[in-house]
């Protein structure tokens, strides 16, 4: 089992910034990918980044490439995502999850998931 915690989320005002952190524990040597998905009100859950084990390899949705960056701690089995200029359409509540490869980006591919994590943005 692997249990995943995020933090960070919460209000920001249109163009500013945020840093999700997302604290695995368990058995996480038994996955080579962390991923952060989110969902809006009324829409699915998405895809949004994901990062290899070793960090080497990291995928972005269209939507928030040049924004938004993933990263890794190993020592601390820690995942971060620093969100910067972020739109009123980014609000949603942010999931980190842990899955099998980081080139898969549905949720369907991932077997554990945090409880999410509020980020709303104000125009």
């Amino acid at each position: 089992q692997v249990q995943l915690v995020e933090s960070g989320g919460g209000l920001v005002q249109a163009g500013g910034s945020l840093r999700l952190s997302c604290a695995a524990s368990g058995r996480t040597n038994s996955r080579d990918a962390m991923a952060w998905f989110r969902q809006g009100p009324g829409k699915e859950r998405e895809f949004v980044a994901a990062i290899s084990k070793t960090g080497g390899s990291t995928y972005y949705a269209d939507s928030v490439k040049g924004r938004f960056t993933i990263s890794t701690d190993n020592a601390k089995n820690t995942v971060y995502l620093q969100m910067n200029t972020l739109k009123p359409e980014d609000t949603a509540v942010y999931y980190c999850a842990a899955g099998l490869s980081a080139r898969l980006t549905y949720p369907q591919n991932y077997n554990y998931w945090g409880q999410g994590t509020q980020v709303t943005v104000s125009s």
